[in-house]
């Protein structure tokens, strides 16, 4: 979902990267064959109290699926608790619609793991019911089509060490702390 783009930015700032207008999210009345210049680019700003996602780049038309992904993530972002109000974006996607172990990992992961928690690979793998299938959990989380709204990123190791991650590690880490922070906001 994310391009390879994201990394720090200034002043508090992680470039979230790029949303590709994949093929799979253009059904519908989009009948356009070019996804070269066809994406939606977001930057999470952070300050002690504020955080902000903030659409920069965008086609002027964007398909329904696109517009709830992006409508998600800015909730995810700046109103947690919105999430689970809005309807989830379809997932077109054909890893995500086969019978496998992957997809039983993924939806396990969207269903049970729930914001500003983290689960291990084994823990994972136990949940999609094959405790033993710990580092195919980890081949699920490299293929996840969608990560943060499959939110791969609160899959960590048994020792408690963030580890890898599409987006990159500080990536990872950012997007932990953001949850953890946003959940002891919303317990006060």
């Amino acid at each position: 979902m994310f391009s390879d783009c994201c990394g720090k930015g200034d002043r508090g700032q992680l470039d979230l990267g790029c949303l590709p207008w994949p093929q799979w999210y253009r059904r519908g009345d989009d009948k356009s064959s070019s996804t070269v210049d066809r994406k939606v680019c977001l930057t999470a700003s952070t300050t002690k109290s504020l955080t902000s996602c903030e659409v920069s780049e965008a086609p002027k038309e964007m398909t329904e699926p696109l517009k709830l992904c992006v409508a998600w993530l800015q909730a995810y972002f700046c109103e947690p608790r919105m999430t689970e109000k809005l309807p989830m974006p379809p997932f077109h996607h054909p890893l995500l619609e086969q019978a496998s172990f992957t997809r039983e990992v993924l939806w396990t992961l969207l269903r049970d793991v729930k914001f500003g928690e983290a689960v291990s690979y084994k823990q994972l793998a136990d949940l999609a019911g094959n405790g033993k299938a710990a580092r195919a959990v980890g081949g699920a989380m490299r293929r996840n089509p969608v990560p943060i709204i499959i939110p791969c990123h609160r899959v960590i190791c048994s020792s408690g060490q963030a580890g890898n991650y599409t987006g990159g590690s500080h990536l990872k880490e950012w997007l932990l702390s953001h949850e953890k922070l946003q959940k002891e906001k919303l317990a006060y």
